[in-house]
């Protein structure tokens, strides 16, 4: 079972271990590079920033260890929040650490005010649409970047929960 704990910037070397993790496995899936969080562009003051920048963020952990990772923004002025920097360990797909986290973020982003979520997920990240889509999350549109994400939104509620 997964153990969902709120990062503050003094967490941030755990927050950065994941990261980096969450980046050189999956480079793929995240708009941002290994190399631009390495060399110069790691510091603590730039993981410490990046904690502030995202006013929610959460560090997942399976038995003890960290298992996966997200981030919430501040809710824009559509009363919307946006989930950044998900990422599930190889080792924990498929125990429920996504759900965890996206209802993690959810919680907190009705405790805002928010109304809903939306994301940005590269269309051939299938099994990360298939995560999104199980908590209601619908494609919304395109973004184009080097290639091309789907921009995905749901009510902050899940519409299959009535709590």
């Amino acid at each position: 079972m997964a153990v969902i704990r709120e990062l503050t910037v003094d967490d941030w070397a755990g927050w950065r271990a994941l990261r980096l993790t969450a980046l050189a496995e999956a480079p793929h899936a995240f708009g941002a590079r290994l190399a631009e969080w390495q060399g110069e562009g790691d510091t603590e003051a730039r993981w410490r920033q990046r904690l502030i920048d995202r006013p929610f963020n959460v560090l997942a952990e399976v038995d003890g260890r960290a298992a996966g990772m997200a981030s919430g923004t501040t809710p824009d002025e559509t009363d919307t929040v946006s989930l950044h920097s998900m990422y599930v360990a190889a080792s924990a797909r498929g125990h429920g650490v996504g759900d965890a986290l996206i209802e993690a973020v959810a919680g907190w982003a009705r405790s805002c005010g928010a109304q809903r979520l939306r994301l940005e997920v590269f269309d051939d990240n299938e099994s990360a649409i298939a995560l999104y889509r199980r908590h209601g999350f619908a494609p919304a549109g395109t973004v184009r970047y080097p290639r091309l994400a789907l921009e995905m939104v749901r009510e902050v509620r899940h519409p299959s929960r009535s709590a």
